[in-house]
């Protein structure tokens, strides 16, 4: 395979899995955001900050406009995380890998590309229809998953989509974690409270395990425990280095390489966090851990993408 469809096809799963976890946490802010008791004082600036690279100024001047917040993070094109200019990365990705895609595969990403860019959007977000045209978005980007699931050959092309698929989502569980103890540190909320974990545990889709599996009152530390150490949560951190490795090792054997640098790089990543002590640590200290953890994910796919994917 040449290094530029590998390329294509690794980075068109990370925007689609970029696009799936955003909606998510759009549509679960937006549900809340209409709860004044749960929405809290900060409006929706913890978002904007997450997936827009706009001012500070400019968060805390619309943090409390939905409609003017929905149309930065669905079609800003001031905006390069939104939306909108996700889609059509994935779109351009799946363009230039297009023979080592299913038709099915090709449809989906076009039929999103083509909702996204609708004209009417802007206009509808100021109405009631908000509601529905998130959800629509986020249902769309879970029938990606499933019909590239379902429809994708087994081979080289769906190892490295599924590697950068699991890289964009560890790097997304670490990053609203990261912000959800930012908040709980500055806000100085309770910790002990389930209804403030219940944010992070919804925008994961790990509120419902969480209650059949965890019956202790300790909840910060059990929801660090299911966000970060459970390996039967698809979102948890470990979960997601779990199936990196396993696609690593895939690629590896179909290459008939080895590269003792890149292999020894993630094993030290991976068993940070394999072994890591929970009860060691602070609120402050496992910020910093989670930001050298995010920062070490990316000197790995740096890695990765220059022996793969010929990055100078």
């Amino acid at each position: 395979m040449l290094s530029r469809i590998a390329d294509s096809l690794f980075w068109l799963n990370r925007y689609m899995e970029r696009a799936d976890g955003m909606t998510r946490l759009i549509h679960v802010h937006y549900i809340l955001s209409m709860d004044k008791s749960l929405s809290g004082n900060s409006g929706w600036k913890p978002v904007l900050e997450l997936y827009t690279s706009l001012s500070a100024e400019v968060h805390e001047s619309i943090q409390h406009n939905i409609p003017a917040v929905l149309k930065k993070l669905l079609i800003g094109e001031d905006n390069l995380n939104s939306l909108q200019v996700i889609v059509s990365r994935a779109r351009e990705n799946a363009r230039g890998a297009q023979d080592q895609l299913t038709k099915e595969v090709w449809e989906q990403v076009n039929q999103m590309y083509h909702m996204v860019n609708d004209h009417s959007l802007k206009i509808r977000l100021n109405t009631n229809e908000a509601m529905a045209i998130i959800e629509n978005f986020s249902n769309q980007t879970v029938v990606f998953a499933g019909i590239t699931d379902i429809t994708m050959e087994r081979g080289l092309g769906w190892n490295f989509m599924n590697l950068g698929k699991f890289i964009e989502r560890c790097l997304q569980t670490i990053s609203i974690v990261n912000k959800e103890l930012e908040i709980i540190t500055e806000h100085g909320v309770d910790a002990r409270d389930i209804l403030q974990w219940r944010y992070l545990l919804l925008c994961l889709s790990g509120y419902e395990m969480h209650l059949k599996n965890y019956r202790s009152q300790e909840h910060e530390k059990n929801v660090m425990d299911q966000v970060l150490l459970n390996e039967n949560f698809p979102h948890s951190v470990i979960y997601s280095l779990t199936r990196i490795n396993y696609y690593l090792e895939n690629i590896r054997i179909i290459h008939g390489e080895v590269n003792i640098s890149l292999a020894r790089d993630f094993g030290r990543l991976y068993s940070k966090v394999k072994y890591m002590e929970l009860q060691s640590f602070t609120v402050q200290s496992l910020r910093e851990f989670l930001q050298e953890l995010a920062n070490d994910l990316g000197d790995f796919t740096r890695e990765l993408s220059q022996h793969y994917f010929n990055y100078s």
